[in-house]
């Protein structure tokens, strides 16, 4: 990969220490790593992160960099949240996560959320009048969030002053970290 831009970005990434699924945790730190992207993984503990495969095979031990409530989010460049059923149903009742959110959006920052990590986007109140996707069975709560839900692979938003990416599911992984890639390239 050519350097476009992400080369010396920092990104941070938002987790429990259980139930991530593997794919959206691990392939984008990988790309981005690659790149040349600092990646630092926050969740709850400084345990290892036990990440599953479809909710429910266990998958990669991931090692954090970092607790939720260490996080300086000011020193990052964008903010990713993957999914996990498990992993993000427990980590939108983290207040730490939702701080971290709303620190990503208020500054302007772009935040990219994978399959059911936009719930974390969801209790941080910040997806009114955003258009963006996630796993269909958050459809529902997407838009009586006030955002406005659509079925597609990626989709970015960059009305309300920050830029939001979103894709479905990890079949949606490559269109996903394409549009990480922009977003990170855009910024000076």
């Amino acid at each position: 990969m050519t350097d476009n831009g992400v080369k010396q970005r920092k990104v941070l990434a938002v987790v429990t220490n259980y139930g991530v699924e593997q794919d959206e945790l691990v392939v984008p730190l990988d790309h981005l790593r690659g790149a040349g992207a600092r990646v630092d993984v926050a969740a709850v503990s400084t345990d290892d992160i036990m990440t599953l495969v479809g909710d429910k095979d266990p998958g990669k031990k991931v090692r954090p960099d970092l607790t939720l409530n260490d996080a300086d989010p000011e020193g990052y460049d964008l903010l990713l949240v993957p999914g996990g059923t498990l992993n993000a149903d427990s980590l939108r009742l983290q207040e730490a996560a939702t701080r971290i959110v709303r620190a990503f959006t208020d500054s302007g920052r772009p935040v990219a959320a994978i399959c059911h990590g936009p719930w974390a986007l969801v209790e941080a109140g910040v997806v009114a009048s955003k258009r963006l996707t996630s796993y269909a069975s958050l459809r529902t709560d997407i838009r009586n969030a006030g955002g406005e839900w659509t079925d597609e692979p990626v989709v970015t938003d960059a009305s309300g002053g920050w830029t939001l990416i979103t894709s479905r599911d990890p079949g949606d992984l490559e269109p996903f970290v394409q549009e990480i890639d922009k977003a990170l390239g855009a910024q000076h």
